[in-house]
């Protein structure tokens, strides 16, 4: 299929309440949250939102089925998103029919277009805007990969750039500049398939490193430009925001989880044991009392369970190389792509592999001297161990809908909606395969 689009959804009326599901799909974690979104005035802080979200049911299961972001083993996965899609469910006392779900998996990347229309000297009207949007969106399509988002970033009126919205302005050419972020069409329907097997309808499915920055940046940082690295367990994902539009996406294939296997490998612990030791006292930058404090390590293959203690140094030794390289590739992937003053001037990070302590003295040190950690902001109702930065993305997802209408999309290119078997008759013949 070519130039494929995943579901897209319609834009949250600003008046009108809603409940909306979302499912935040990682290598480590799988999360469903089920918000209440109602109306409220515009606001002084988040300037860019039009409904006040207060989270009303949470489930959180151990991911399975999952690799870098991407399906691996459908059965598994499907059982995994059931379990934290039933535990929201219960809570919240609201049966989840469809949800808005993240794409970490399938090499995410980004591509900008750029077109003209003709004015002829009159007034901009909504058809030139949309005319110009068209003729970017044209050559956007490429083999092999869904798009995501198609994202206008800029418009230009007889060669003058910088036009946030041109209506009624009058010129001669309209020029629009068109980023499509994109995924792997394997990718994006295998996990399509693995949310449809549990019954579930997809509303829309958007970028990890957009959702987190939509949850964790403030708004003078996306309009100023400012960097995102969230760090999962399996991907590291980049999103870069300027002028208050998601600009680039990139993604690399190492995270948390690279971190575990190198701890179980050079201490030769179980891999649970590794997470353990990571989680309570991983460090990525040494201090002087690490010679003399001591960490108990049990052997892997021991046959007593041979428990031995090692100062957390060692620990601290195996840890800082992998996180380093996860940072200068970031770094570097932003520098090949011509953005890396956007990450000088702030750079915030999220996901659940980036609560190392030490890694934001460690970014400092290697990427950005305007590092810091990124929490969700703007939701209510969170419990507290979900107002950290491994739940940015997945809140995210509840304030995708109130900016979604910003976005253009041919409606006539093809759709990634039917991919799973999605009309009416499969989903019959589906329900009598699995009832009978």
């Amino acid at each position: 299929m070519t130039g494929a689009l995943t579901p897209r959804m319609r834009p949250l009326p600003a008046r009108k309440s809603a409940i909306l599901s979302v499912l935040d799909v990682g290598t480590s974690k799988i999360v469903c949250l089920v918000a209440r979104l109602a109306p409220m005035a515009e606001s002084d802080l988040l300037p860019g939102r039009t409904h006040r979200c207060r989270v009303i049911g949470i489930g959180h299961q151990r991911a399975r089925g999952i690799k870098a972001g991407v399906v691996v083993d459908m059965e598994e996965a499907e059982q995994a998103i059931r379990c934290a899609v039933d535990a929201a469910e219960r809570m919240a006392g609201v049966e989840v029919e469809g949800v808005i779900v993240n794409v970490t998996g399938g090499r995410l990347s980004s591509q900008h277009y750029a077109a003209t229309a003709p004015i002829g000297g009159r007034a901009v009207a909504a058809g030139d805007v949309h005319q110009a949007l068209a003729a970017a969106c044209a050559s956007a399509a490429r083999q092999g990969r869904a798009v995501l988002h198609s994202l206008p970033t800029d418009f230009s009126l007889d060669g003058t750039p910088g036009i946030r919205d041109p209506k009624g302005m009058v010129g001669e050419a309209l020029g629009a500049d068109l980023h499509v972020v994109s995924a792997e069409t394997a990718a994006a329907r295998n996990l399509m398939l693995a949310i449809e097997r549990c019954h579930l309808r997809i509303e829309a499915m958007v970028a990890t490193p957009y959702a987190s920055g939509l949850a964790a940046l403030v708004d003078d940082e996306a309009e100023m430009g400012a960097a995102v690295v969230d760090m999962g367990g399996g991907t590291t994902s980049i999103g870069v925001f300027e002028r208050g539009r998601l600009t680039h996406v990139d993604a690399v294939a190492v995270g948390g989880h690279h971190v575990t296997m190198d701890v179980a490998r050079g201490l030769t612990v179980r891999v649970a044991d590794a997470e353990r030791l990571k989680t309570q006292h991983g460090a990525c930058v040494a201090n002087a009392a690490d010679e003399r404090e001591s960490i108990a390590v049990v052997h892997a293959g021991d046959e007593a369970d041979r428990t031995i203690h090692l100062p957390k140094s060692q620990l601290v030794r195996i840890i800082r190389p992998r996180v380093e390289e996860i940072l200068e590739l970031a770094r570097d992937r932003l520098k090949a792509a011509g953005f890396a003053a956007h990450a000088g001037r702030r750079l915030v990070l999220t996901g659940g592999a980036s609560q190392l302590a030490g890694l934001v003295e460690l970014a400092r040190e290697t990427v950005s001297s305007g590092a810091r950690q990124g929490r969700p902001l703007g939701a209510q109702g969170l419990p507290d161990s979900a107002k950290s930065p491994a739940f940015a993305a997945a809140v995210g997802l509840l304030v995708y809908p109130q900016i979604a209408g910003v976005e253009h999309f041919e409606p006539t290119r093809g759709t990634l909606a039917g991919a799973a078997g999605d009309g009416y008759v499969a989903r019959v013949g589906r329900w009598l395969k699995e009832s009978f």
